[in-house]
């Protein structure tokens, strides 16, 4: 997939106002978290969340459900950058999830996801086979100093939708 053909997708999830929206109607809990797309390449997405009242556990961190939607929407969001206007049109399912947290998650947290490509080929195969074809993907947290958090790996699925009749 070029970059043509991915920049539609990526003008409308960047821009603040958009991704608010998209977020409120279909993630509303992202949305609440405060979720942010900081950087969408064709091989990298970089999402953050913030420590805040709504995303706080007991012991002064950012809770692990936040940490995991927001390194989730690190790799959901390449994987809808090449899924956007797709012909055939292919479904996504996150089929497994591990995770492993190496630090306290204060302050900004920014997890990155550069499996880019592997999503790509992941999504062609999918439309040229018909078939489901699994991706893992890893998205690492690091914090303001670039400090490494957490680590998960989120698996996939594609698969292209049969053509309505």
């Amino acid at each position: 997939m070029t970059t043509a053909s991915t920049a539609p997708f990526r003008n409308l999830i960047t821009n603040p106002v958009k991704l608010k929206l998209f977020l409120l109607r279909n993630l509303p809990m992202a949305y609440l978290a405060g979720i942010k797309i900081k950087r969408l390449t064709e091989e990298e997405a970089q999402v953050t969340i913030g420590y805040k009242y709504l995303t706080k556990n007991p012991f002064r961190s950012i809770y692990f459900a936040c940490l995991s939607m927001a390194a989730e929407m690190a790799s959901g969001v390449l994987s809808m950058m090449y899924l956007h206007g797709a012909q055939p049109s292919v479904s996504m399912l996150v089929v497994g999830m591990e995770a492993n947290f190496s630090k306290k998650a204060v302050g900004t947290i920014t997890f990155t996801c550069s499996d880019g490509e592997a999503i790509a080929a992941a999504v062609r195969a999918a439309q040229a086979t018909g078939q489901s074809h699994n991706v893992q993907a890893l998205s690492i947290g690091r914090n303001e100093q670039g400090e490494e958090v957490a680590r998960f790996r989120i698996t996939w699925s594609y698969k292209a939708r049969s053509p309505r009749a």
